[in-house]
């Protein structure tokens, strides 16, 4: 299965392993989204072999549960902590850069301080039941 993992993390330059329902996976596909970024999701809940995926995944990622697994040129970067230690210390778009990712914007880099905490704290990502 990690055959598997490993080849659909390499068909697009970023590839996100998650869950419907998983809200860290959501700040990350918002992060990408707001850098400019394109993404491709592989919604675990949503695939019949998503649990032998998730197994998966969490021998790689050493944690369980183990989404969002986010990939960059079909390297594991990690989880949502791993991403944003990235793009706060400046490495994130660097890492896209190689991986041949679309251009991030040029704020991308800029104020990345003020986006993290928009996406984990703006009420426009977390909707109210």
């Amino acid at each position: 299965m990690a055959d598997r993992v490993t080849k659909l993390a390499s068909q697009r330059a970023v590839v996100i392993f998650g869950t419907s329902n998983c809200c860290m996976c959501h700040v990350v596909k918002t992060l990408f989204t707001e850098m400019g970024v394109s993404w491709t999701v592989h919604e675990l809940d949503k695939d019949p072999r998503g649990k032998d995926v998730e197994r998966a995944l969490a021998g790689m990622v050493g944690q369980n549960p183990p989404v969002p697994a986010v990939f960059i040129g079909g390297r594991l970067v990690g989880t949502t902590d791993q991403v944003m230690m990235l793009h706060v210390g400046g490495q994130l778009v660097l890492l896209l850069r190689q991986a041949g990712a679309p251009q991030p914007r040029p704020e991308a880099s800029r104020g990345h301080v003020r986006l993290v905490t928009d996406i984990i704290f703006d009420s426009r990502y977390h909707p109210r039941n």
